[in-house]
């Protein structure tokens, strides 16, 4: 009767260790688990942009952005935010203004010693530092402002390594206020991310 019980409380065990292996595995962290600098491609309506992540010194930060590159749930999203000389944002809203389905927030990784410098990218967030899920931008300036201090920052999670041109020219797009977002600094023409892919290794 014991060994009865011992072999299906291990089985048991082992149940529930793989169900938690294979629920990990839908995080972003099985995605070339083994690079800790994976690049992805932004395919956008003004050009191609290529950024390097850095999931060593952001590791929940990027497993996050890979899990809604590997979802496919940046395609045909817009940035929908540009300030001239600060940021480029989006990845939140449709062409239509209608709002994606996030996973849930992330812990806010900004203290990781990456600073939101120009051509970085790092996530937006709301006043709560850990409210980020999906939204992201630019830095198209040395935005020190942003940076961890006394209080939270936004956290930095790679670079643009190619495409920093295309980047430059949309933070110079016209842009107005738009009453569907309630909110300013809205492209008049949108500018629409077509596709993500996660690159081969270097």
């Amino acid at each position: 009767m014991k060994k009865i019980l011992l072999s299906l409380l291990t089985a048991v065990m082992l149940i529930g260790s793989s169900s938690t292996v294979m629920a990990k595995k839908d995080d972003g962290s099985q995605i070339q688990p083994d690079n800790y600098y994976p690049r992805v491609k932004i395919e956008t309506t003004m050009g191609d942009i290529v950024v390097e992540l850095d999931r060593r010194r952001a590791p929940i930060t990027v497993n996050n952005f890979l899990r809604y590159v590997d979802k496919r749930a940046y395609e045909d999203t817009i940035f929908h935010r540009i300030v001239p000389g600060f940021v480029v944002q989006g990845g939140g809203y449709t062409a239509d203004f209608n709002g994606k389905s996030n996973f849930p927030d992330i812990f806010n990784e900004s203290g990781n010693g990456l600073t939101n410098d120009l051509h970085t990218i790092a996530m937006a967030r709301q006043n709560d530092p850990h409210t980020a899920n999906r939204q992201f931008f630019f830095n198209v300036n040395d935005n020190s402002s942003l940076n961890p201090g006394r209080d939270w920052g936004y956290a930095v999670f790679g670079v643009i390594v190619e495409g920093e041109d295309i980047v430059d020219a949309m933070s110079e797009v016209e842009t107005e206020y738009s009453l569907r977002l309630n909110a300013n600094n809205v492209p008049i023409e949108p500018i629409v991310i077509k596709k993500v892919t996660v690159l081969p290794p270097l």
